[in-house]
């Protein structure tokens, strides 16, 4: 008996209409929201310990802390396709738990170490072990959420990336102040090791092995999700997945993409540092503003998304505004600040607002058999541009003296990714 005949007790609820219960949005994404937060502070406070002291303390170049902080990228990008392999055919579960012990205790490690050779070494095997983090976790929710809620679940799961960042910024500032950068590493690696055993005590792989789940519900869900693979074209393994059109173009969209965001993250501290003449402390806390706006247009445009479900018209106008934004800044100039600043914070909120439609969207264009890894390697080739993003802006920083040439790399970046956006497109048609 199919998923969709009349009396299957996995009947598919017709589009357009609610699926019955809220207990799967009431328990796994507020733990995918946390989840996530706990990897990107991990990922991320490095930029707070390098304009909070770090950098002179260990006598660092400039490029010497562009190579720290990008090696994590590159340790990121070898394990994504392995580790969203793993999670499709084993277990998301899994593969998340031993990666929380793990990027715990390598992130507290790193307010131990005084070499650079040793912390571009623990950076990078920071990198390998959140590797499969978001891939990993698109799968999970995938299994759990349908085509027209996925957009505003995906939100959900990213928003992690800006709300922690916005916390993060303000709240690692005034740690480096009351201890130290040492100490800002150590304390904020711990609740990774914490969370780690909470994770797996509460989520399931799918939806059949969840028994707190209300029967309707699981049944409604699983019919639902079997029936929208009906209109996906099969793809014959996961090479002809990786090489297809879709990914391909994917692939190069989210490294520029990924290119301007991590550029934007990384050096946002020393930008506005050096710019406001502030402490560090409220350096982070004027850091933080463009992560509140980025959360609240996230949330809208996820909405919108879904109701639409013509996800591409939701994200490449965003990054259009955000490379306007960057070039303005350019404009401005840093000899006025606070303009300058204004404009950045705009670019900020604008990269971020089309992520759950982005990642809606992939899972759409492919079978689940090949989704997982294609987010993968989708997702791995950001890592590439983060790498470049993060080293990029240092290097040229040193080699010109200012901002400006920075300023207009990222804007290029983000327009380049926003041309390619449109020449995606899914049974015949620009999604």
């Amino acid at each position: 008996m199919t998923a969709s005949a009349p009396d299957s007790p996995l009947r598919p609820i017709p589009r357009g209409q609610a699926l019955p219960g809220r207990q799967r949005w009431v328990r796994l994404l507020p733990i995918a929201f946390v989840t996530y937060s706990l990897a990107y502070l991990d990922r991320s406070n490095f930029s707070v310990g390098i304009a909070g002291g770090m950098k002179s303390d260990l006598g660092l170049t400039g490029g010497t802390s562009a190579l720290i902080g990008a090696s994590f990228f590159l340790g990121y990008f070898l394990f994504q396709v392995p580790g969203a392999i793993y999670a499709d055919r084993r277990s998301v579960k899994g593969l998340i738990f031993w990666s929380l012990l793990a990027w715990g205790v390598l992130a507290s490690v790193q307010g131990l170490l005084s070499s650079a050779t040793a912390l571009v070494a623990v950076r990078f095997l920071l990198g390998v072990v959140e590797g499969a983090v978001l891939p990993a976790m698109v799968i999970l929710l995938s299994r759990w959420f349908t085509r027209s809620e996925r957009g505003q679940a995906n939100s959900v799961l990213i928003l992690g990336n800006p709300v922690t960042v916005l916390w993060l910024t303000a709240l690692s500032g005034y740690l480096i102040e009351l201890t130290s950068w040492r100490g800002m590493f150590v304390i904020e690696g711990l609740p990774a090791i914490l969370w780690a055993f909470y994770f797996r005590a509460k989520v399931d792989d799918r939806p059949e092995q969840a028994a707190w789940l209300d029967p309707a519900e699981r049944d409604a869900v699983t019919g639902t999700l079997a029936d929208e693979q009906q209109d996906i074209t099969p793809v014959n393994g996961y090479w002809a997945a990786f090489r297809s059109r879709a990914v391909v173009l994917l692939s190069v969209q989210y490294l520029l993409w990924s290119l301007g965001v991590y550029g934007f993250v990384f050096w946002l501290p020393s930008i506005v540092k050096a710019g406001s003449g502030a402490g560090i402390g409220a350096t982070g806390l004027i850091s933080a503003a463009p992560y509140l706006l980025a959360a609240i247009l996230m949330v809208v445009n996820s909405r919108m998304s879904d109701r639409s479900a013509r996800r591409s018209r939701h994200v490449w106008p965003w990054l259009v505004l955000g490379a306007l934004a960057f070039y303005g800044s350019y404009l401005v100039g840093a000899a006025h600040f606070w303009p300058s600043f204004v404009l950045l914070l705009i670019a900020g909120g604008a990269m971020y607002a089309p992520y759950g439609p982005y990642f809606a969207y992939i899972p759409e264009l492919l079978p689940r058999p090949v989704a997982g890894p294609s987010v993968a390697l989708i997702n791995a080739f950001g890592a590439l541009g983060g790498f470049l993003g993060t080293y990029l802006v240092g290097w040229l920083d040193d080699a010109t003296g200012g901002r400006s040439a920075s300023f207009l790399m990222l804007a290029g970046s983000l327009a380049a990714a926003s041309a390619v956006m449109p020449f995606v497109r899914t049974g015949g048609r620009t999604a």
